[in-house]
């Protein structure tokens, strides 16, 4: 299990630390360097860990500290996942990912939904948390390689239900345009063959029923998807001897807590390395 190991305050008091703080975007990463008296900001490519590696070379002579000194880094929680919190820890640098939602915002300032923490921000509140406001942020946990490939399944599984609805949705529409009534069954295709006519007592027209077929499709196509993951879930709990599964038998021992609510609850709550106990006294 990857943690990231939470520093204690006194071992940064008086030491020569390099802070770093990342903006990260598809195009570019934003880097903010700090002894803790100067700061220094400078801009390269995602992605360009050599350029990176050059940088923090870079910051650690402008900002006149010695070689070898600890480097500490930080990002805001998002899209790019933990690939380079991995890469970061791999070489030697703590990092801390902030999450999002704790973060503070200026409210004299409206923030918007796209708007990030800048770099100076963040650069700020890493030294803040070092220093001992352990309340300033919340530091978001790191799973494993491992834990997020078994979060991969049930994952997929809502992306699907929730894509499932755009076709079921148009084609609903598309009924009620015409002032027909029915249920997308399996029987969707030979029941719409039978229908010649809308509620008016118009022909139905042959390109209108040809999208009708072709929404109903691409409907059945993720219920097909949803009900392997379904199947995959099955054979996983039958055949599989493992402590996730185990927590994911006993939570569905409890009442009101169903097959779908103790995936999800295993998954994205508990899948942190400890025991979750079941049917404790």
């Amino acid at each position: 299990m990857i943690t990231t190991t939470i520093p204690e305050s006194r071992g940064y008091i008086g030491k020569s630390v390099l802070y770093m703080a990342m903006e990260l975007s598809n195009a570019t990463w934003k880097l903010g360097f700090s002894n803790a008296e100067r700061n220094r900001i400078v801009t390269l490519d995602a992605g360009d860990w050599i350029a990176l590696s050059k940088q923090i070379d870079l910051a650690r002579k402008k900002l006149h500290l010695p070689e070898g000194c600890r480097i500490v880094s930080c990002y805001e929680a998002g899209r790019g996942g933990f690939w380079i919190h991995r890469m970061l820890e791999e070489n030697g640098i703590l990092n801390l990912i902030f999450d999002s939602s704790s973060m503070e915002v200026n409210r004299r300032r409206r923030r918007t939904k796209t708007d990030k923490v800048d770099v100076d921000a963040l650069l700020r509140l890493l030294q803040r948390y070092l220093n001992g406001e352990r309340k300033a942020v919340s530091v978001v946990r790191v799973p494993t390689a491992q834990e997020e490939d078994q979060r991969r399944l049930n994952r997929e599984r809502e992306q699907l239900i929730k894509e499932r609805s755009a076709p079921s949705t148009r084609i609903k529409s598309l009924l009620a345009l015409l002032g027909i009534r029915m249920k997308i069954t399996k029987n969707f295709p030979s029941e719409l063959e039978k229908t010649t006519k809308d509620a008016s007592g118009n022909e139905l027209m042959p390109q209108l029923k040809a999208e009708l077929l072709r929404e109903y499709k691409r409907y059945q196509l993720v219920v097909e998807q949803i009900k392997i993951l379904h199947d995959e879930q099955k054979r996983r709990v039958k055949e599989e001897k493992t402590q996730v599964i185990e927590q994911i038998i006993g939570l569905m021992l409890f009442k009101g807590i169903g097959w779908q609510s103790s995936w999800i609850l295993v998954m994205e709550f508990f899948l942190d390395g400890e025991n979750l106990k079941i049917g404790a006294n």
